[in-house]
């Protein structure tokens, strides 16, 4: 059953009706950028052919039922207060609660999920749920509500009332994407730029890979970089380091006395550079040049950030050892999945060399598949 069909099952078994719609919301993988977004920095997105399906409609009462096809109860609440629903229903609770604080009225509804992002492994399954339901909500209720507005809100759902402290890139990829483009978008000013990114035209495909290493972004680690790009930002006196060019870098970290951040903010401010970078390749067709700097981002992730896990550098190393011409962990890190850029006819051979590379060390099997960048949020 595919996660329309799946979705809309669990209204019906729930609500005991048809849904009034379908409404969808892809996952992401970020093509280049790690932890540039929440430093006012630069990143480039774009949506996986995995959705979360919202089937919805209009509520009986005041309030807000959702059920899922991955959880045996519905959960129903009239006043979303923050703190007051809690697990996975949270992350819709937070939709409704960040749209009634922007003071929109949104309308009391039946929802079902159902979704085939994977869960965990650092391609935005969250932002995908609450991209989804947000959009099932705007057009429910008739909402003028901007698409350029949605990805903030859906943020501060995830931000302020779940507490992960993400960035804007997820939800903006989650909404904002275009099939066959890479979503360039300038996290301070939120501009986009719709980049070119047709693989199958240049013989290329992107092969993505689940390290199947658990990825989480409400722990200690994310945060702590955070804090600690912040922190370095105030010392250089700059109101982000998105404002530190490769240029200035020398004399930056000079200017910083602890070693752990000097390497935090050179990844940062490089990781821009490489986003930049990646950018006029691509607009100008080079496609198969960016590799290099796909994985330069994987090293500068490794060595200055320090959050990549042994299966994800294992499975870095498989990619181009088989022939990649590139590859990078993608997503916040500490697990997740790695993004290889390669010929369309090696996706085969990739994925078996890194499943033999995990063999050999005792790693849970990796899950890969060829990735084709895919349209934002809709009604279907």
């Amino acid at each position: 059953m595919d996660v329309a069909s799946s979705a809309t099952a669990a209204f019906r078994t729930t609500f005991g009706t048809d849904p009034a719609g379908l409404w969808a919301a892809p996952g992401r993988v970020n093509l280049i950028g790690e932890h540039t977004d929440y430093n006012d920095g630069y990143v480039l997105p774009f949506a996986l052919p995995q959705q979360v399906v919202a089937a919805a409609a209009p509520g009986d009462g005041s309030g807000w039922t959702v059920c899922t096809d991955f959880a045996p109860d519905a959960v129903t609440f009239a006043e979303p207060a923050p703190g007051g629903v809690e697990g996975w229903a949270a992350y819709v609770a937070g939709v409704v609660w960040a749209l009634r604080e922007a003071g929109y009225a949104v309308p009391p509804a039946r929802i079902a999920l159902a979704s085939d992002v994977p869960v965990g492994a650092g391609v935005s399954s969250s932002a995908a749920l609450e991209s989804a339901v947000l959009t099932a909500l705007a057009d429910l209720g008739g909402l003028d509500l901007p698409i350029a507005r949605r990805p903030a809100l859906a943020q501060r759902a995830e931000n302020a009332y779940v507490g992960a402290p993400t960035g804007i890139m997820d939800q903006s990829a989650s909404i904002r994407c275009e099939t066959g483009r890479a979503l360039f978008l300038d996290c301070r000013s939120l501009e986009i730029e719709q980049i070119p990114f047709d693989l199958t035209a240049a013989g290329l495909s992107i092969l993505v890979v689940d390290s199947n290493a658990p990825h989480q972004h409400v722990d200690g680690e994310y945060g702590a970089r955070r804090t600690s790009c912040e922190q370095a930002a105030r010392i250089l006196d700059v109101p982000a380091l998105r404002d530190v060019t490769t240029g200035d870098l020398g004399a930056a970290l000079a200017r910083l006395d602890d070693e752990v951040m000097r390497r935090r903010v050179r990844h940062i401010i490089t990781e821009n550079q490489r986003v930049l970078d990646t950018v006029a390749l691509l607009r100008a067709g080079r496609v198969r040049e960016i590799g290099p700097l796909l994985t330069a981002s994987h090293a500068s992730m490794r060595d200055d950030f320090e959050i990549t896990v042994d299966r994800v550098d294992v499975a870095v190393e498989a990619a181009l050892a088989a022939g990649a011409y590139g590859a990078r962990m993608t997503g916040g890190g500490f697990g997740g999945c790695v993004l290889a850029l390669i010929d369309a006819d090696r996706a085969g051979a990739v994925a078996t060399a890194i499943e033999q590379a995990y063999r050999a060390r005792s790693f849970a099997a990796p899950t890969a598949w060829s990735a084709t960048p895919g349209p934002g949020a809709r009604r279907l």
